[in-house]
């Protein structure tokens, strides 16, 4: 009865998820080209032959691995931009960017966007990209009414909050213990992961306001 199509097909959407959140972690840490199938495998606890048979080589286990952060993104804006209904654009936008702040404090979903962004030469990972991009504007504009500008904006904020925490500014220090001017002239007004808030009442410069 295991080897009937449906019991297969069960097992290998299980096996699936399983493999693509292993994936995330694996890629997160050397990027696309430098991370060998088997590494992925051995992560999760099977074969590389058994990878091959349930994607289209790497490239559609990195693809798959990306479309996994971009519906994690998504998902935490929705939930947010549903918690605030009704509410002021400027106010759900800032709520939202609270809510990014905080997620990308998980590592691996940072790093896997920033090693997507360093391989777009390949032309599926550019696609994906822009897919995820096209998604995350779109559901700005429907879900909070705000305007063009303030969506760019918001844009522009959450990649310098990419920046921010894959370079590890606010943990830098100088000969004195403190934040080095430079940094602080990027960091200032900033939600980062260990200071984010979800307290939609106080706007915050992560999401540009």
């Amino acid at each position: 009865m295991g080897n009937e199509p449906g019991t297969f097909r069960s097992t290998a959407d299980a096996r699936r998820s399983i493999i693509t959140e292993r994936a995330v972690t694996v890629f997160a840490r050397s990027g696309y080209r430098a991370t060998p199938v088997s590494d992925v495998a051995e992560a999760a606890g099977i074969s590389p032959a058994y990878v091959f048979r349930l994607y289209d080589g790497k490239l559609g286990l990195f693809l798959a691995a990306l479309e996994h952060c971009q519906d994690r993104v998504l998902a935490a804006m929705s939930e947010v931009a549903d918690r605030m209904a009704g509410k002021e654009p400027g106010v759900v936008l800032s709520a939202i960017g609270d809510a990014y702040a905080q997620l990308i404090s998980d590592r691996d979903l940072l790093m896997l966007q920033v090693h997507a962004l360093s391989s777009v030469d390949v032309p599926e990972i550019a696609a994906a990209t822009r897919r995820g991009i096209e998604r995350t504007v779109t559901l700005l504009q429907e879900r909070t009414g705000a305007p063009d500008a303030a969506i760019q904006q918001f844009l522009a904020y959450g990649q310098l909050c990419h920046l921010i925490v894959a370079a590890g500014l606010t943990d830098l220090t100088d000969d004195g213990g403190k934040e080095p001017r430079w940094a602080k002239v990027l960091t200032e007004g900033m939600a980062h992961p260990d200071a984010a808030t979800t307290d939609a009442a106080e706007p915050s410069a992560a999401s540009g306001h």
